[in-house]
C-alpha cells in the first residue's frame, strides 16, 4: 500500500522541490505530494489515507480539516515549538534536516507493523586493514561518494576517533551511539535508524560515535548481526563499512562482508603486520574471508588533505581516479598481486 506524505505550504515551490527531494533522493516508505492549494488538499484527504501532513504554520488549522496520521507543522522562527499539541520543526534547513526531525516525530507514535522498504539485502563492502596510515578512510569516503551517484549507498565508520565531524564541519545531534543504546534496548527499528542519518552529498551516513568506549556497548558478534539487520531491512543498494583496528574481534564483521577491500603498504613494518594478520586467517577462519578480501595498493600524494576542499581533492585527485577506474573495472591490475602472482584479485580468486 502506498503510504502518502503531503507537503503543504503557499509557497509551492518550495513543496514541490521538498517532495521532489524525499521522492528522489531519501529511502522511506512514503510517496511525498505537494499541495498549496486548501481545497485540494482537503478534497484529496476526503478520498484518500495520508500517513505525514508537513503543514505550514499559517496553514495550521488544516489540521482539523485533513485527515492525517501525523501532523507536522513547518515554522518559520528561529526555533520550532510545540504548538496546539502538535511537533514544529523549522522549515529553511536542509531536506535531509527536515528529514531526520520529521523521521524522529513519526517514530514518537506506534508505527504500523507493515511498514516496510522494498529491495533485497544491501551488499556490505567492508573497508580494513591491519596497517596504519594506508588512506584506508579516505578510500572509504571516495568509494562512497562515487557509488552513491548511481545508488543509495549508506557509510558506516566503526572507527574510534574517525575526524567526520571535523571533515564535514558539522556537528551531529545523533550518531551510532545512539543507535546502539536502541539495539541494546530491544527498541530499535529501521525508521528510527532514518532521524539519525545525515548526508554527504549523495552519501548518507550515521555519524561514528561521539566516544570511543561506546563501541564496547555491544561484542563484535552483535555489532555484526545489526549490521546484517540494517543491510536487510533499510533499502540501501551497499552498506558501506570503514572498520578500525579491533584485533581478534574484526573477523565477526569481516565475515558479513561480500567483498573486502584492504589497503596496505610496502614498507617492512606494514609487510609483517600484514603476514600476522594472514596468519592469523588461516587459523581462525575457514578460507571464507580469505577469497572476499582484495588488497589494494592506493596512490599517496604528500599534499593531499592539506589545503583546498577535502572533498574535491577526494574525488578529483589521484585517489578518486583510482576508485573511479576501479569500479569500471580497469583498476584492479593497481592491486597488489597475491601469493599466486595473479595481479587484480584477492586471496583466493
Amino acid at each position: 500500500m502506498i503510504r502518502v506524505m503531503a507537503v503543504f505550504d503557499a509557497d509551492i515551490d518550495f513543496a514541490t522541490r521538498f517532495a521532489d527531494y524525499v521522492n528522489e533522493k531519501v529511502k522511506v516508505p512514503f510517496t511525498a505530494m505537494a499541495f498549496s492549494d486548501r481545497e485540494r488538499l482537503v478534497g484529496y484527504g476526503t478520498d484518500h489515507e495520508i500517513e505525514i501532513l508537513l503543514v505550514d504554520e499559517k496553514a495550521g488549522d488544516l489540521a482539523d480539516s485533513v485527515r492525517a496520521r501525523q501532523v507536522i507543522q513547518l515554522c518559520e522562527g528561529d526555533a520550532a515549538e510545540m504548538k496546539e499539541n502538535r511537533p514544529s520543526i523549522y522549515k529553511y534547513q536542509s531536506g535531509d534536516g527536515i528529514m531526520r526531525e520529521v523521521m524522529a516525530c513519526y517514530c514518537d507514535r506506534a508505527m504500523a507493523p507493515d511498514l516496510a522498504l522494498f529491495g533485497g539485502k544491501a551488499a556490505v563492502l567492508g573497508i580494513f586493514s591491519p596497517v596504519n596510515r594506508c588512506l584506508k578512510t579516505s578510500f572509504a569516503l571516495a568509494l562512497g561518494q562515487l557509488l552513491s551517484k548511481g545508488e543509495a549507498v549508506l557509510y558506516l565508520s566503526l572507527e574510534a576517533y574517525s575526524g567526520l565531524s571535523k571533515l564535514m564541519g558539522k556537528e551531529h545531534e545523533r550518531d551510532l551511539s545512539d543507535v546502539l543504546y536502541l539495539y541494546r534496548q530491544g527498541e530499535y527499528h529501521w525508521m528510527k535508524l532514518k532521524s539519525m542519518i545525515y548526508s554527504w552529498e549523495k552519501l548518507e551516513y550515521i555519524p561514528p560515535v561521539r566516544y570511543g568506549e561506546d563501541l564496547n556497548q555491544v561484542t563484535s558478534q552483535d555489532m555484526a548481526l545489526l549490521i546484517e539487520k540494517i543491510a536487510r531491512e533499510s533499502g540501501y543498494d551497499k552498506v558501506l563499512l570503514d572498520m578500525g583496528h579491533m584485533g581478534r574481534e574484526a573477523l565477526p564483521l569481516l565475515e558479513i562482508c561480500d567483498v573486502i577491500y584492504m589497503p596496505v603498504r610496502n614498507d617492512c613494518v606494514s609487510r609483517a603486520k600484514l603476514e600476522e594478520f594472514e596468519e592469523y586467517l588461516k587459523t581462525a577462519d575457514e578460507g571464507v574471508v580469505m577469497e572476499r578480501i582484495h588488497r589494494l595498493k592506493l596512490p599517496y600524494n604528500s599534499a593531499f588533505g592539506k589545503q583546498g576542499n577535502y572533498l574535491e581533492q577526494l574525488l578529483w585527485g589521484e585517489l578518486g581516479d583510482y576508485v573511479r577506474q576501479m569500479l569500471q573495472g580497469r583498476q584492479m591490475e593497481i592491486c597488489e598481486a597475491d601469493r599466486t602472482g595473479e595481479e587484480g584479485k584477492g586471496y583466493g580468486r
